[in-house]
């Protein structure tokens, strides 16, 4: 929930109600008895019940249980402060009815039980507790958006505010799912902020056309000393067609593919050879489409090399490579790598590029002089990390 709210209840006492005493028979046999026996009957009993937790300022985190003893529950009905139901389920025997979200912080609960008997006693019993609030709350930023259409490379990404020490208790929290049972997997990583972030990509690039849901179920989940969880996030989004970016930095030339087929290949000017200046290579992913923006060298620690408006930018990395019009390079394109570590090209294509392409199309780079390869946390460079490698870095296997 989005809000933290203790409101004062008290902890209704659970009935438990005995029987009246039972009757004895006359001195005489009673009627049917064939042996002359006497007979006793006894009142039945309404089923008692336990709820746990029980009182004010209890800890949030935990599942709700609700016990019947002596009967079987009929109903049993966990509602906060503003009415908002906890859902949950009852065991086989109708014995046991446990929540399946948790209790969060700074909530008043309502639980309502009714249950039934052998003989056909029925009872209902009410009980309320409330948890403490929470002493930090913990807020998670995620990608890609609601309802967006994005390329074949882009993974899922929440990045958290505090650190995650129990990443095993957030991870069973996220439920992601596709319409064609695509493989994949979660994987913790360090983002380029060096905030605690989880992704999850497919084992291969997306198959076009392939629906995503993001359900993060975290209401009520401690992620250790970073803070409590107290909302739910989701989202869902669509893969498009299937563009690939090709960049061949020695050569100096940049091929758009679709669908397996070259569309058109441009030349460019990549990183100056030899130092800082020099691109990234493996694939990076497209991350935004930014337009016109103001590019200086002093964000990326190049000194005072730069400071212009830069048309049709595309980011590829936190750290500051793009691809975009770089006019006042023109006669390198195709011909050397003068750049400050861009991928430059003429207005005419960077602008026909940046109408062709869409967040999470790749970027495949290629070239000998390179910084390296783009890390995970760098943007979207997820997909230079083998396959094995990153289902090991989930926190459940």
């Amino acid at each position: 929930m989005s809000h933290i709210r203790v409101r004062t209840a008290a902890v209704a006492v659970l009935l438990a109600p005995l029987a009246a005493c039972s009757s004895a028979g006359s001195s005489g046999a009673a009627a049917g008895d064939a042996k002359g026996g006497g007979t006793s009957t006894v009142e039945d009993r309404p089923a008692t019940v336990t709820v746990t937790p029980k009182g004010n300022g209890v800890r949030a985190g935990g599942t709700v249980k609700v016990t019947a003893a002596g009967g079987t529950l009929t109903s049993v009905g966990v509602t906060d402060d503003e009415g908002r139901p906890l859902s949950g389920k009852v065991s086989a025997d109708g014995v046991t009815w446990v929540s399946t979200r948790k209790a969060v912080p700074g909530t008043s609960y309502t639980v309502t039980a009714a249950t039934t008997t052998e003989a056909g006693t029925k009872n209902t019993v009410t009980s309320r507790f409330a948890t403490a609030e929470a002493d930090k709350i913990n807020r998670v930023d995620w990608r890609p958006g609601a309802k967006a259409i994005v390329g074949i490379a882009q993974p899922v990404s929440l990045v958290f505010d505090n650190p995650v020490a129990d990443k095993a208790a957030v991870e069973r929290q996220l439920k992601l799912t596709t319409s064609n049972a695509t493989e994949g997997s979660w994987a913790w990583l360090e983002d380029w902020t060096g905030r605690d972030r989880i992704d999850w990509r497919p084992k291969e690039y997306w198959k076009p056309g392939t629906k995503v849901r993001l359900s993060a179920e975290l209401n009520g989940t401690d992620s250790g000393d970073g803070g409590w969880f107290v909302r739910d996030y989701s989202t869902s989004f669509t893969i498009g067609a299937s563009r690939i970016v090709k960049v061949d930095l020695d050569r100096k030339q940049l091929t758009l593919e679709q669908d397996g087929q070259t569309v058109r290949t441009i030349p460019v000017s990549g990183g100056t050879p030899g130092g800082d200046r020099r691109s990234w290579r493996g694939t990076a992913v497209l991350m935004a489409k930014e337009g016109t923006i103001n590019m200086n060298s002093e964000t990326v620690g190049l000194g005072d090399a730069y400071d212009k408006m830069v048309d049709q930018s595309m980011r590829l990395t936190w750290s500051g490579m793009y691809a975009h019009a770089a006019p006042w390079n023109d006669k390198w394109f195709g011909n050397a790598n003068k750049s400050s570590g861009c991928i430059g090209m003429s207005d005419t294509n960077a602008a026909w590029l940046y109408a062709q392409l869409r967040p999470g199309d790749p970027f495949e780079i290629n070239g000998r002089d390179t910084k390296g390869v783009v890390a995970p946390g760098n943007g979207f460079g997820d997909w230079n990390v083998p396959w094995a490698e990153w289902r090991a870095k989930s926190a459940l296997r």
